[in-house]
């Protein structure tokens, strides 16, 4: 999973001679978006989807076509299963979820939005969400009601149900360490996390890995590594950040649904680059791989 903001990619989009060619069949989406801010997030979100998929599959990101289905899900056309994509955008926050092992799906929202629990709570929560979110306290309630809602989110992304599917009909449980489990689903075939990213948004992903990794295939970029940075053209690194990591603190026992203070928060990074192939990307995005996932493949 890449994160990045749409302003790092605001300059190589608009100034980028091939810009009808990378965005494909949303050329005339971008061109009659009535909107100019809309016509920029479309442009950025579409490179940066296509430039994270180019880097996994070592490709040029123009050969990439992709497209949506309709209910809302995006895929690259030709590929099939082999590589299936997310993507979600939250004011400045452009996030890229791409897997090789199964459907993903990604969400994204401020971590400081102020929601009503009581308004929403019939439209989000199964009643034993409800139940548990109601007992805690007013801000850690709202936290955790965020959290509930991007993870549900991120569910149905990956499902490629969009907003067909209720999501009073999807529950979630804890564990003692306050990882999330997909209500009914007792042999785990689902793994959820979500990240606190650059201490502003909440970013929830969901991956069901369905295959096995290919034998004597290499790893992805971003496969059981921690968070990097894609920079500029001519090759792309999965690198350190110039100051070192910070441990991530161990979730907490818990009986309730846990704060946005127990979500994993982005740490940095002080490692060697992993190197891929140059699909030539621009500047800043920054990766995110599933706490303490099991398997050796990738997503």
């Amino acid at each position: 999973m890449v994160h990045t903001t749409w302003g790092q990619w605001l300059a190589p989009a608009l100034l980028d001679p091939d810009l009808r060619a990378l965005l494909g069949r949303d050329w005339p989406r971008y061109r009659q978006h009535p909107a100019p801010a809309g016509r920029l997030i479309l442009a950025v979100s579409r490179m940066v989807l296509k430039h994270t998929a180019a880097a996994v599959l070592q490709v040029p990101a123009a050969r990439l076509d992709l497209a949506t289905l309709p209910g809302g899900r995006p895929v690259l056309r030709g590929l099939g299963t082999d590589l299936q994509v997310s993507l979600a955008h939250t004011d400045e926050l452009i996030v890229a979820g791409v897997s090789r092992t199964g459907p993903v799906g990604v969400d994204a929202e401020p971590a400081g939005r102020r929601i009503s629990f009581e308004a929403l709570r019939e439209h989000v929560c199964t009643a034993e969400e409800a139940g548990r979110l109601a007992a805690l306290p007013e801000q850690e309630r709202t936290q955790a009601f965020l959290r509930l809602w991007t993870l549900k989110e991120a569910y149905v992304k990956a499902l490629g149900h969009g907003m067909r599917r209720r999501f009073p009909a999807i529950g979630f449980t804890w564990d003692a360490a306050g990882t999330a489990r997909l209500a009914g689903d007792s042999t785990g075939q689902w793994a959820f996390a979500t990240h606190l990213v650059d201490g502003r948004y909440l970013v929830s992903q969901a991956h069901h890995p369905s295959q096995a990794h290919p034998p004597g295939e290499a790893h992805p970029p971003g496969e059981a590594h921690p968070p990097g940075q894609v920079h500029p053209p001519g090759e792309v690194h999965l690198s350190g950040q110039a100051h070192p990591p910070n441990a991530v603190p161990p979730q907490p026992a818990a009986p309730h649904i846990p704060s946005l203070a127990d979500a994993p928060r982005t740490p940095s990074l002080a490692d060697a680059p992993h190197r891929v192939p140059p699909a030539q990307p621009p500047h800043g995005g920054r990766v995110l791989d599933f706490p303490g996932r099991r398997g050796s493949g990738p997503r």
